[in-house]
Order: C-alpha cells, then sequence, then structure tokens
C-alpha cells in the first residue's frame, strides 16, 4: 500500500478569446462603441460579449447602427465587472455556457469520482482506465476520521495491504507476465480490479462550463457533501476565483463550516 497526501487538481485547460474573430464580428455589424477589456480575462469578455450580442446592448441606441443597437436601449453598464454583476443578479446564467475550464484531479478515489460523474449536464469526464492499468502497487488516501483513529488507521491499511497482495497474487496464478497477448492481459486485468477497493488512489480529467462549476462548488462544498469532494471542490472554487474574479465575483468562503456561498445561487 501506497500512502498518499490529500487530492490534488490541475487547471489544465481554459477557453481563449480569438480577438481576430470577434473584431471582425463587431465591424461586419457596424463597429459599435465596445471593445473587450484589456484588464480582464478571455473568458469574462466573451461572456460579456455573448451577453450583450443577446440585447444588442453594446452601446445605447443609435439608428446608424441598426445590427449593434437596439430601440428600446438608452443606457448601458459600462465595465465587464459591473456588467456581468448585472448577469449574475438576473440570473442570465446560460452565457456562463460558453466558457469551459478542465481540470486534473490526482489521488482521488473511485469513491470521489463515483460521486463527480452524476454532474451529466455541461461536463465531459476522461478517467483512468482499470482495465487497461494493472493494480500492483494500491495508493490509498484514508479518510480523517480513521487517520485520527489508530485501530481504524491499522484496520484500513490491513485490509488494503491484503487486496494489494491479491491483486500480484493473481498476477501469478495467471502467469500475466509471461504474456504477450495485449487481449488477454487487457481481460485479466479487468477481472482483477474486481477485487480493488473503491477508495484506491486514481486519476480523473473533467471539464465543466462555469455555469456546472458554479453549481457543483455550491453543492459539493456543503457541510453535507462527503469528505473527499469536498477537498476537491474547495481546490477548483480556489483556481475558479484567482482565474476569473467578475465571474466568480459573488462568491465567498466561510471559513468557520469550509463552505464557498454564492449570493446569487440560481444563475
Amino acid at each position: 500500500m501506497r500512502s498518499i497526501e490529500e487530492p490534488k487538481v490541475y487547471l489544465v485547460a481554459k477557453t481563449q478569446l480569438v480577438r481576430e474573430g470577434l473584431e471582425n464580428y463587431l465591424n461586419d455589424i457596424g463597429n459599435p462603441d465596445w471593445r473587450p477589456d484589456v484588464d480582464v480575462s478571455d473568458a469574462e469578455n466573451l461572456i460579456e460579449a455573448a451577453g450583450r450580442m443577446c440585447y444588442r446592448s453594446w452601446q445605447p441606441y443609435d439608428p446608424s447602427k441598426p445590427e449593434a443597437t437596439n430601440p428600446n436601449i438608452s443606457q448601458v453598464r459600462r465595465g465587464n465587472e459591473r456588467y456581468i454583476a448585472n448577469v449574475l443578479k438576473s440570473g442570465h446564467g446560460s452565457i456562463l455556457e460558453h466558457v469551459n475550464m478542465t481540470f486534473i484531479c490526482r489521488n482521488v478515489s473511485r469513491v470521489f469520482t463515483h460521486e463527480l460523474v452524476r454532474h451529466r449536464a455541461g461536463m465531459a469526464y476522461s478517467q483512468e482506465s482499470l482495465r487497461y492499468v494493472r493494480l500492483d502497487d494500491l495508493s490509498f488516501w484514508i479518510p480523517e476520521a480513521a487517520r485520527n483513529n489508530p485501530a481504524a488507521k491499522e484496520k484500513f491499511e490491513s485490509v488494503v495491504d491484503f487486496l494489494e497482495n491479491t491483486q500480484k497474487e493473481l498476477a501469478e496464478i495467471f502467469s500475466i507476465h509471461d504474456s504477450s497477448d495485449f487481449t488477454e492481459k487487457k481481460h485479466l486485468t479487468s477481472m482483477f480490479r474486481r477485487l480493488a477497493p473503491i477508495g484506491l488512489g486514481t486519476s480523473i480529467m473533467v471539464t465543466g462550463n462555469l455555469r456546472s462549476w458554479r453549481h457543483i462548488i455550491a453543492m459539493r462544498t456543503s457541510p453535507a457533501a462527503e469528505e473527499e469532494i469536498r477537498i476537491v471542490a474547495g481546490q477548483i472554487a480556489e483556481v475558479c476565483k484567482q482565474a476569473y474574479p467578475n465571474i466568480f465575483q459573488d462568491m465567498e468562503f466561510e471559513g468557520e463550516s469550509g463552505t464557498w456561498r454564492f449570493t446569487h445561487s440560481k444563475v
């Protein structure tokens, strides 16, 4: 058994704005009096552009720019932070779906991944396959209550050691090391994994749009959430807050409960 520290998350990809394409679109609709803010992220500018396109609210109404302005609009909010604050307040959350963030979650258990993949809308997953990856060194994260209880910790460790040895014994029984047939190895590896603990360490890549991440963070940092997913969701929340402060401007951390709460939860 290889004991591992708490799970970790890595931001590996996020949406990038193609400024030339947006500039060409703005020119084609009449060159409205709006340009992306220079001091905010691509994602936040893209979300603002999506909202302004929906309502033709690039600038106050100008009859010489019929494709860029709306006769119902006599004034507009300026500045990305103010604009997105109003989006969050009004619950116009669909425009947040245009921006994705991709994380790799490492040293997470299949307890965690079974819960995470229940979030389907706006999400994509790629998980380490135990049909292909043979187990001979079980990594394992022990939850806090068991770590703090010597008898429970010893029980966890002894059971995982037994299951790790079981993997090695099965490999010997079926002489998998001597096989050159990958199909056979895959078949046997798939069989062996049935005797692996659900708490073993693994990795998963997950992509979600910002509307979905807000929902997941709110649900999975709640005190009622499972311990491991609270840790991971909390790390993701910190990255989101740093990367996109305007989009997550209504999200605040409550130190006492360890919860990330939103002023506007129904975005």
